[in-house]
């Protein structure tokens, strides 16, 4: 079976992380963008206003 070239990744807003609005980003498995973590500038419908969403954690899967 072939190695996946990217990994899910879940965004939540830098300002409020705590936040329940998030988005899923799909973010490379190698290269230079592995090593940092993502940060986008995505609209937040919560405050109304475009915001950076930075990389988080998925959490553990559940059977």
């Amino acid at each position: 079976m072939a190695k996946k070239t990217h990994l899910k990744v879940r965004m939540v807003p830098e300002s409020n992380p705590d936040s329940k609005f998030i988005y899923y980003a799909k973010k490379p498995t190698k290269g230079e963008k592995v090593k940092n973590k993502l940060k986008l500038k995505k609209y937040n419908p919560n405050t109304r206003k475009h915001e950076f969403f930075v990389e988080k954690k998925l959490p553990p899967h559940s059977k």
